[in-house]
């Protein structure tokens, strides 16, 4: 028996978990909430992985290229130039489909703001500006704040690539050590997945329960639709067009988009991500670039998400838009939605400052917080594959996408010496 539960993948014991939790957290709800810190340790454990695992890839991504600055700042404007295509076409279809469907109509929203609600102002361009630029890189690895750790571990590689001798020699192979050590260390957390995966759904619907489904169900409908016209529209071309193998793809996202699902954390699921893309054939130097990058300008189902929610609490408030106004506040959802993924909730703060800028009521954000976790494992699953396919797309587009096994340096494999 033991030999048999072994050859169980672990993609399977997921899912096996996943159906489970749901049981538990449907016939159980009370006993079900005592599992929430099963949940919270899985958790823990993977933000701890985050900031050595991505500084060390991406120090070691950045300096490895010798003196090549160029070739940093060419992936730097190719990356940031698709994720504002991708992540515009994702505001236009969650605008197309709320208008076609709308779902806020008969909708009645609560008379009064409930306790806890928590009324946001959306931030300004200087804010944000200034927040992507560390003043402690201890402060922002304390805090998860990956854009902001993303930036340090940037000007860190630079700065190494201009050490010459000895020095720049021993840090580099510091790094590597740091490197495959959290790739090991990653490789043990995810092996406790199944009990953190099962916490977390056994939780969720022993909280919410089953039938607070019915209340928003069309909303939650429209969004799930949005998000597969979105994957089938404009993910899947662009895979197309990038020449990326959509079966094999799949089967190496599969597992990090399925802990993204059932955990609603994107961090949950960028460790076995970086090193399942790196094990696809993306270079990494350039997966340790693109996928932290887009998890600060690059999430498309957050993105698409917030239009969604957005004009909902407008027709559910009875407030009409007009075409250009929903346009202009589409815009403001796009600036304003950048850089701040490591807030908790980003996507509450931003909808809830959305709604204050154009004066429609904050009782909106009361109304969409009893589905906001099950469209949360949506958008955030997206987010994930929107993200995986873009570091995919990079490497296919600088020339660099190996397909025909592991790169060496990637995955757990021994990194690519600077030295060769």
């Amino acid at each position: 028996m033991f030999a048999a539960l072994k050859r169980i993948s672990l993609t399977r014991w997921i899912m096996i978990s996943i159906f489970a939790g749901v049981l538990i957290g449907w016939f159980f709800p009370e006993a079900s909430q005592s599992l929430q810190v099963v949940s919270n340790i899985f958790l823990r454990l993977i933000k701890c992985i985050i900031v050595p695992l991505l500084f060390s890839t991406l120090v070691i991504g950045i300096a490895a290229h010798g003196d090549d600055l160029k070739s940093v700042g060419r992936l730097a404007l190719k990356s940031i130039l698709y994720f504002e295509v991708v992540t515009t076409l994702a505001l236009f279809v969650g605008l197309i489909m709320v208008n076609v469907f709308q779902p806020g109509l008969g909708v009645s929203l609560p008379s009064a703001k409930p306790d806890g609600v928590a009324v946001a102002v959306a931030p300004k361009g200087k804010d944000i500006l200034e927040h992507i630029f560390p003043t402690s890189f201890f402060d922002s690895a304390a805090t998860n704040d990956v854009l902001q750790v993303v930036v340090f571990a940037m000007l860190f590689a630079v700065a190494l690539m201009q050490v010459s001798g000895r020095p720049k020699e021993t840090m580099l192979s510091f790094f590597e050590g740091v490197s495959e050590v959290m790739f090991k260390f990653t490789h043990i957390v995810m092996s406790l997945a199944p009990f953190g995966v099962g916490a977390a759904m056994a939780v969720t619907v022993g909280h919410s329960g089953i039938a607070v489904l019915l209340n928003l169900g069309k909303l939650v409908l429209v969004l799930y639709g949005a998000l597969v016209l979105f994957v089938v529209g404009v993910l899947l071309p662009v895979a197309l067009l990038a020449r990326i193998p959509i079966r094999r793809f799949f089967s190496h996202v599969k597992d990090p988009a399925l802990i993204a699902f059932s955990t609603t954390s994107s961090a949950a699921a960028l460790p076995l991500a970086l090193e399942n893309m790196m094990k696809f054939g993306v270079p990494k130097r350039i997966v340790s670039f693109v996928l932290p990058a887009g998890y600060s300008f690059n999430l498309d189902g957050s993105t698409l998400y917030l239009a969604v929610a957005s004009v909902y609490v407008a027709q559910a408030a009875g407030v009409h838009m007009t075409i250009s106004q929903q346009l202009v506040m589409m815009l403001t959802l796009m600036l304003t939605s950048k850089g701040v993924a490591a807030v908790p909730r980003a996507t509450l703060v931003i909808l809830s400052g959305t709604l204050v800028t154009f004066g429609l009521p904050l009782e909106g954000v009361a109304l969409i917080l009893g589905v906001d976790t099950l469209m949360d494992m949506a958008r955030t699953t997206v987010n994930l594959i929107g993200n995986c396919l873009a570091s995919a797309a990079m490497a296919r587009w600088e020339g660099e996408l190996n397909l025909e096994g592991i790169p060496s340096g990637n995955a757990d494999m021994p990194v690519v010496s600077h030295r060769s």
